[in-house]
C-alpha cells in the first residue's frame, strides 16, 4: 500500500518537475524576459518573502503565533478562504433546501425551474456592477457574487438527485406504509447524497474561482486583490507567486472536500472499500 501510493505521488509530480526544470533552463538561457517570465528560482525567492511576516519578532508586539502568520500570504490567504466559506455557505444554504422541493414535487418544479434555467446561464462575473451597486465595495458584495457561483451547482445537482431515485425504493417504502416524510428522510434524501455532495464539491470550487475575481474588484485584500496590485507594478514574480498560492490552496480545498465526501458515502459504496 505504502509503495503504490509513493509511486503514485511520483507519477504525479514527474509532469510538474519537468515543466519546472524546462522553465528555469529557458530562464538561464536567456530565451524569455525575465520581466515578463521570471525563473522559477525568482518565483520561490518572491513566494518565501510573500509568506515570511514582514516585520521582526517583538515579544513585546505579540505571541510568536501572531507573528508568525502575520506575512502577506497567510493573510491574503484567510481573507480568501473566510470570504469562500461564508459565500459558500449562503449559496449552498439556499441551494439545498430549494433544491429538495423542486426535485420532489412536480408543482414547485414547474413553477420555478424556467426562472432557474434563465439565471444560471449568467455567470457570477456579469454581476460585478450589481453586486457594487446594491452593496458598495468590502466583504458583501464579494460574499454575494461567491454565493451565487455556488449556488447553482449544489441546486442543479440536489434536483438531479432526488428526481434520479429509483422509483422501486419508493414503492416498495409506500407497501411497507412509509409516511411521505419517511420515505423523503430515509429513502430520497440518502439516495441523493452522493449527487448532493458532487455539487457541493463543484460549488466551493467555483467559489473559490469567484473569489479571486472578486478580490480584484471589490475588496483592498486576498490573494486577488494582491495579483492585481502586483501586476500594476509589474511584480511578475509575485503574480506567478500569488497564482502558485491559489492553486495550492484550491488543491487542498479539493482534497479535503474529496475525503469527506468519501468518508460521508461509505455506505453508498461499502464499508470496505
Amino acid at each position: 500500500m505504502q509503495t503504490s501510493r509513493l509511486r503514485s505521488v511520483a507519477e504525479g509530480l514527474a509532469v510538474p518537475v519537468a515543466a519546472i526544470i524546462l522553465w528555469q533552463l529557458a530562464c538561464s538561457l536567456g530565451l524569455v524576459n525575465p520581466m515578463v517570465l521570471p525563473s522559477p528560482a525568482a518565483v520561490a525567492v518572491r513566494w518565501w518573502a510573500y509568506l515570511a511576516p514582514m516585520e521582526p519578532f517583538d515579544p513585546a508586539a505579540g505571541s510568536y503565533l501572531a507573528w508568525l502568520v502575520s506575512g502577506e500570504m497567510i493573510q491574503d490567504s484567510i481573507g480568501s478562504l473566510t470570504r469562500v466559506a461564508l459565500g459558500f455557505f449562503v449559496g449552498a444554504g439556499l441551494a439545498l433546501p430549494l433544491g429538495l422541493f423542486m426535485g420532489s414535487s412536480d408543482a414547485i418544479y414547474r413553477h420555478i425551474n424556467p426562472l432557474m434555467q434563465v439565471l444560471r446561464p449568467i455567470p457570477p462575473i456579469a454581476y460585478i456592477p450589481l453586486s457594487i451597486l446594491w452593496f458598495g465595495l468590502g466583504n458583501a458584495p464579494a460574499v454575494f457574487l461567491i454565493a451565487i457561483g455556488a449556488f447553482f451547482p449544489v441546486l442543479m445537482n440536489t434536483i438531479a438527485g432526488v428526481r434520479h431515485v429509483d422509483g422501486i425504493y419508493i414503492r416498495a417504502a409506500r407497501s411497507l406504509g412509509a409516511s411521505r416524510l419517511t420515505i423523503f428522510r430515509r429513502v430520497i434524501l440518502p439516495a441523493a447524497t452522493p449527487y448532493i455532495l458532487s455539487g457541493a464539491r463543484i460549488g466551493i470550487g467555483t467559489a473559490f474561482i469567484v473569489v479571486i475575481v472578486a478580490e480584484m474588484i471589490a475588496v483592498n485584500n486576498g490573494l486577488g486583490f494582491r495579483i492585481l496590485e502586483a501586476r500594476e507594478y509589474f511584480w511578475s514574480d509575485k503574480i506567478i507567486a500569488g497564482m502558485f498560492t491559489i492553486g495550492i490552496l484550491g488543491l487542498g480545498i479539493d482534497m479535503a472536500v474529496s475525503r469527506l465526501n468519501s468518508h460521508l458515502l461509505r455506505w453508498h459504496r461499502g464499508l470496505e472499500s
